[in-house]
């Protein structure tokens, strides 16, 4: 068992996360045993989430156990190298964003403070342009917060309500979204750094045909359909962030292809990005549910087009 696998399953367990013991009392609950919950499952990690609660390891997996045992299911499954969450468990991570964003909106509300205007994207926000949006919101907005968050899923959160806007790459396909189109970025092969590939001063698609492809199956872009039938990878792995996908390129067992955004927004010492030439652009939109384009997200999409003018790509 990894480090990441945190406390072992108990004997009351099941696999499938179903209730197989008698729950404990909900009112031990808390407002953090949520937060923990949900730092763990976006994070895909223990380690990963102790360090963003600033927390211990230990202190970590002793509040999921809380969590579990209140709820009286199993919520992750830490019987592998790779943490994933049971079917109870995503079920569970929805509700629990809702939660969490419903205490946050009523603190802010009781305080009297602006309610924030929460963007969500799978990856690499806006790419370049990124720093520059956050720097001129702070000022051209100082009355409204602007909290940028990271939420592993193609639309960012904003299917599910948990942001009110979302910077998304590729086609939006979800129903009940509204989108604009800000700019287009190219593509890149990411290598091993140490690898062959790394020295090219750029790549092809046929260069990876040979190669491992990882894809990011869970909020990432690419597919094998990226390639044509006569050239297609015969051999992928899957990995459900982009950290675990940098993990797998740096560790030699796959290359990947991603959008320049990535480049920027993520860099890595044991990966190489090399532009991609016969790849087709990827778009990047400012997307937002359909009517719920008030004037926070009017006045984003008005500074995030301003931004990536002003700025050359």
């Amino acid at each position: 068992m990894s480090a990441d696998s945190g406390a072992g399953a108990r004997p009351e367990d099941s696999g499938d996360g179903a209730p197989t013991g008698r729950p404990g009392s909900l009112r031990t609950l808390e407002v953090r045993h949520l937060r923990c919950f949900l730092a763990i499952a976006e994070e895909g990690s223990i380690t990963r989430a102790a360090t963003r609660l600033r927390l211990t390891q230990p202190a970590v997996s002793r509040t999921l156990a809380a969590l579990e045992d209140a709820l009286g299911v199993r919520l992750v499954d830490r019987s592998t190298h790779h943490l994933a969450l049971t079917a109870r468990g995503r079920a569970f991570r929805d509700r629990a964003r809702a939660a969490v964003t419903a205490f946050e909106d009523a603190l802010t509300a009781g305080r009297g403070t602006p309610r924030p205007l929460r963007v969500g994207h799978p990856w690499s926000a806006l790419g370049p342009y990124t720093t520059p949006l956050l720097r001129r919101w702070r000022t051209d907005h100082p009355d409204t917060p602007l909290e940028l968050l990271r939420i592993d899923d193609r639309t960012a959160g904003l299917t599910r309500g948990l942001v009110d806007a979302s910077f998304l790459r590729g086609p939006v396909r979800a129903p009940g979204l509204e989108w604009t189109r800000l700019y287009e970025e190219g593509q890149v092969a990411a290598v091993p750094s140490d690898g062959p590939l790394a020295g090219r001063d750029a790549l092809r698609l046929a260069d990876l045909t040979d190669r491992t492809i990882a894809l990011n199956t869970v909020s990432g872009l690419t597919s094998l359909d990226l390639w044509p039938d006569a050239i297609r990878p015969g051999s992928v792995i899957t990995v459900a962030n982009t950290d675990d996908w940098l993990s797998a390129i740096a560790a030699d067992r796959a290359v990947g292809v991603s959008a320049t955004g990535t480049a920027d927004m993520h860099p890595h010492q044991g990966v190489t990005y090399v532009p991609l030439v016969d790849a087709p652009p990827v778009p990047v939109f400012l997307a937002w549910r359909a009517g719920t384009d008030g004037p926070p997200v009017r006045d984003l999409l008005a500074l995030a087009r301003e931004v990536v003018a002003q700025r050359p790509e």
